[in-house]
């Protein structure tokens, strides 16, 4: 695949887990912390390059995420998979479809039944509410495609037993509520420069990789750089956590901005 290499400006619109940090009705001390980069909406990506721009999942902070970070336009929304923290944002596309007419979505076959039946209103052919958002779905398998000329390959991993979709953008990867990945998938993930990965919790998860976990798999993938996001309380202090982690790895926080 032929294209030209664009530079592509990252931004985390969010990189907490899905209750978020802090957690309703904790009393955790990562919950209680006055620091900034301890407070998580849930996990979002913006990527931007010459004028387009793009999210990876619309979850239920979209609409705030998207009036923090003064976003005018988005051209098209890429979706891991259908649950809520991921997907309960997506009526907030309106004032961008008023823009750009139907928005375009890129999810796989599971995703798009989920989102068919639980926005019913958002799909319908007939009897439309007018001020629904328009949508126009292209359903994914594992064939890279272009996106205004920038490549993109899903990458399918497993969350839990559910099948969802990472991608790769360019040399960016983002994998977010993986727990298994299929060798033949990791062989997608060959000489990136930055890869974005879910770290959970220290304890270990039956759907998602905990801190142990990603950082193995940064070991073994060797990306130049990697930042985890995904993060519930239980992973601790974003403060003390950085400290511990190797020198290329980060832990990501709402609003960081990246180039690549």
């Amino acid at each position: 695949m032929k294209f030209d290499k664009k530079t592509l400006n990252i931004t985390f619109l969010g990189t907490g887990t899905s209750q978020g940090v802090p957690m309703i009705a904790s009393k955790d001390p990562v919950c209680l912390s006055t620091d900034t980069k301890d407070k998580r909406l849930r996990s979002s990506l913006l990527i931007s390059w010459d004028d387009k721009t793009y999210v990876i999942d619309c979850g239920p902070d979209f609409r705030q995420q998207m009036l923090r970070e003064s976003v005018q336009l988005v051209h098209g929304v890429l979706f891991t998979h259908e649950h809520s923290d991921h997907t309960a944002g997506i009526d907030d596309l309106r004032p961008f479809c008023y823009k750009i007419g139907e928005m375009p979505i890129y999810l796989n076959q599971k995703t798009f039944d989920s989102l068919e039946q639980r926005f019913e209103y958002i799909f319908s052919k007939e009897n439309r509410y007018p001020g629904a958002p328009s949508v126009q779905p292209h359903i994914l398998k594992e064939t890279p495609f272009l996106l205004d000329g920038v490549p993109v390959v899903p990458i399918a991993v497993k969350h839990g037993k559910l099948p969802i979709l990472g991608y790769r953008i360019q040399n960016i990867a983002y994998l977010t509520d993986v727990k298994t990945i299929s060798k033949e998938e990791r062989e997608k993930l060959k000489d990136l420069d930055v890869l974005i990965l879910n770290a959970l919790r220290i304890a270990e998860h039956p759907t998602h990789f905990n801190l142990q976990e990603a950082l193995d798999f940064v070991e073994e993938i060797q990306p130049k750089k990697a930042y985890f996001t995904h993060i519930s309380h239980k992973l601790g202090f974003h403060s003390e956590v950085s400290k511990k982690l190797p020198k290329n790895v980060f832990l990501a926080f709402d609003g960081l901005k990246i180039q690549a």
